[in-house]
């Protein structure tokens, strides 16, 4: 659940009118590790069927998945067998995955390819890139980010994905009852979450006492999450509703 290149030097000014080389802050570094021959393969064998490749143009969704059905995007999916096992429960919906990863999304096309998933199509690109040039407005009912790195360091919390400006790029591509569905095992970026959402324009909590929701049957429980169960660890998932 990470996304892509290093960051510009802490020490560096964040302005790009003054920097005019310096990259706008990422939310992600990408760790890159080597591809087993089994990502390998499914990249080479696969990616037709289920990649999509970036390009700074809008798609048809309609066409890309030869029919009209509701549609829920991740972003950062991670090795993907979450997103697949999502996609092959609810068959009557249409999934989009976004990952930097490369062994990550050889990894999901592998697991789509053998649970059979035909409901799903994969980037592997930068996801505020892949929303602002390729999403149509109003085309999604879901936008999910799950486990989405911490930043934990207190200078590094400007790189978290969950900020004021992100949610409103994001909110113009859900539809009007869409909703952001985030979720985090790190308490202190779930209040970063929640104080960024409850002041977001447009959107409304789902949860009855304005803060999180419990987990819904359709996000699988991972084996980070249940091992993180075990030792105690908290998770907390948020769901917030398009409204306007």
């Amino acid at each position: 659940m990470t996304n892509q290149a290093t960051p510009p030097n802490d020490h560096q000014p964040d302005d790009a009118s003054t920097q005019p080389y310096l990259r706008r802050i990422r939310s992600f570094v990408l760790r890159e590790g080597r591809l087993t021959k089994g990502q390998q393969l499914a990249l080479e064998n696969h990616w037709s069927g289920y990649g999509v490749d970036y390009q700074p143009a809008l798609l048809d969704l309609d066409l890309l998945f030869g029919r009209s059905a509701p549609r829920v995007l991740e972003i950062g999916f991670g090795m993907g067998k979450s997103l697949v096992a999502m996609a092959k429960a609810a068959p009557a919906q249409d999934f989009i995955g976004i990952e930097v990863h490369k062994p990550g999304v050889g990894a999901c096309l592998s697991e789509a390819v053998a649970q059979g998933v035909n409901n799903l199509k994969v980037f592997e690109h930068d996801a505020v890139e892949v929303l602002a040039e390729m999403i149509p407005e109003q085309s999604l009912d879901t936008v999910q980010l799950f486990f989405p790195d911490p930043w934990h360091k207190k200078r590094h919390h400007k790189r978290r994905i969950v900020q004021p400006d992100f949610v409103q790029a994001l909110r113009s591509k859900l539809k009007i009852g869409g909703v952001f569905h985030m979720a985090t095992d790190w308490e202190n970026y779930a209040e970063h979450m929640l104080e960024v959402m409850q002041a977001a324009e447009g959107f409304q909590n789902l949860s009855a006492d304005n803060t999180y929701v419990e987990r819904p049957e359709h996000r699988p429980l991972t084996k980070f999450e249940q091992r993180g169960q075990r030792l105690g660890h908290g998770v907390w998932d948020l769901m917030f509703k398009r409204i306007s």
